[in-house]
């Protein structure tokens, strides 16, 4: 049998693929899904000049909007509909399953099973469309008075009804992208939310390596830093390859058995421990919080004088929080270090996973089942997260100093780079699963076929 499945898992091949009708139909429809978020990145906001807003963002460019303007695909310097894209979202989500995990009536909830899970994900959207009308005011707010000092106006009529207009236009793009990521996730292929992340992040793609070689062509940027920086690219590419693939396997051993042959015969099998368990949600848990107050302060400085106490203060705010700054690093590098042992506790529960072991007569060699047990997996996995987390921390910070200090254009960032590898590397391994499935399906029936026939 295990020989049969290697070689059904050996010819995963284009001819498998023209065979998997289903397959074939999720993916058509996650690339449609994906065209419509792109088509959607270019309708601009009611009340909003286009061209003049392209040249004010240009003069304010190199700030901690052209991180959130990567996520969202350009939507926020064209400033359209989807111009928040789903980090509102990101950031409910963060505190639902931080309430979920210290509230106990949350706590219980959770516990429920699939009904639990949908009033969380019920509370989530309440989240949402809370900090999406938030945001949404200030960044209204924060248009009317952009480019005053610039004599131009982004904002055609600015007013309360722009600032209304402005709100509900942006929580219902927002509230679109995640029915389309929802969408996608039940009948496509992948995650929906991530795949509309790393879209937005390959769109930048095109416009950011014409900066670059147009930098190298002018003479702004050296040839050392445009092959140095390439080099970087493929290097960290290969890296987070090989960590996110690193596991660490506990060794399963279940009580003898009687064999088909009559003898005794003990099984065995591995519990995989990933040493990346958060996958890509601590980095962009952090972006989304740092993001969050850092979007108020830099439009909502745009609305107040600068020779005021309330602007000196957001001033001085957005210039130590810009990228390369110590402190945006240091806060950056300890959210992604809190959020890789947070979610990792939320992902893997050791009293849970050794409670099933011992329901099933299996246990690690040398631990007794039940609470050593779970103290033992607690421990490995803890050490083994010590490592993702600094794995997590080097990748996401060291890139996002090297692009501040070289001055090249915001977009493959560590951050950027281990969305984009991550959501790749998941997506391609449910296409093969799915092939893998077809296959043994074929295999099904041609094996009642053949009985039918005898």
């Amino acid at each position: 049998m295990a020989s049969r499945a290697d070689n059904i898992a050996s010819n995963l091949s284009l001819a498998n693929f023209s065979k998997a009708t289903e397959l074939k139909q999720r993916i058509w429809f996650t690339i449609g899904a994906l065209i419509v978020f792109r088509f959607l990145s270019f309708v601009p906001l009611p009340g909003v000049n286009p061209l003049i807003l392209e040249s004010l963002y240009a003069q304010t460019r190199g700030g901690i909007l052209d991180l959130f303007n990567t996520f969202s695909g350009g939507s926020l310097e064209r400033m359209s509909l989807i111009a928040l894209g789903v980090m509102p979202y990101i950031t409910a989500s963060i505190v639902v399953q931080l309430a979920a995990s210290l509230h106990p009536s949350l706590m219980a909830m959770k516990k429920e099973g699939e009904s639990g899970r949908k009033k969380l994900n019920q509370y989530t959207r309440y989240g949402t469309v809370f900090l999406c009308a938030i945001q949404g005011w200030f960044l209204a707010s924060g248009l009317e008075a952009y480019g005053a000092q610039s004599g131009l106006q982004a904002v055609v009529d600015p007013g309360y009804m722009f600032r209304i207009g402005a709100v509900i236009s942006l929580v219902g793009g927002t509230m679109f992208l995640l029915w389309l990521g929802e969408q996608i996730t039940s009948r496509g292929i992948g995650n929906g939310v991530s795949l509309i992340i790393m879209a937005g992040i390959i769109a930048q793609f095109p416009s950011f390596t014409a900066n670059m070689f147009e930098g190298f062509r002018s003479g702004s940027i050296s040839a050392f830093v445009v092959i140095g920086f390439i080099a970087m690219i493929v290097g960290l590419i290969l890296f987070i390859c090989f960590m996110e693939r690193a596991q660490r396997r506990l060794l399963i051993q279940y009580p003898k058995r009687a064999s088909q042959r009559g003898m005794m015969q003990a099984d065995r099998s591995h519990l995989p421990l990933k040493l990346n368990t958060a996958g890509v949600i601590p980095p962009i848990f952090a972006s989304s919080l740092l993001l969050l107050p850092l979007t108020i302060s830099q439009f909502a400085g745009n609305t107040v004088q600068s020779d005021s106490a309330l602007g000196g203060f957001v001033i001085t705010l957005n210039q130590y929080l810009q990228h390369g700054q110590p402190i945006y690093m240091a806060l950056y590098a300890a959210g992604i270090i809190f959020f890789s042992f947070f979610y990792t506790a939320v992902v893997f529960n050791p009293e849970e996973t050794a409670e099933n072991l011992k329901k099933n007569g299996g246990f690690i060699p040398g631990i007794r089942p039940g609470k050593r047990t779970m103290d033992y997996l607690d421990y490995v996995l803890t050490r083994i997260t010590v490592i993702g987390a600094i794995y997590l921390t080097l990748v996401c910070v060291i890139p996002e100093y090297v692009i501040a200090q070289t001055g090249i254009p915001l977009f493959l960032g560590g951050t950027s780079l281990l969305i984009v590898v991550n959501v790749t590397v998941d997506t391609i391994t449910q296409i093969q699963s799915h092939l893998l499935a077809h296959q043994y399906g074929d295999l099904i029936k041609k094996a009642k076929l053949k009985g039918r026939l005898r």
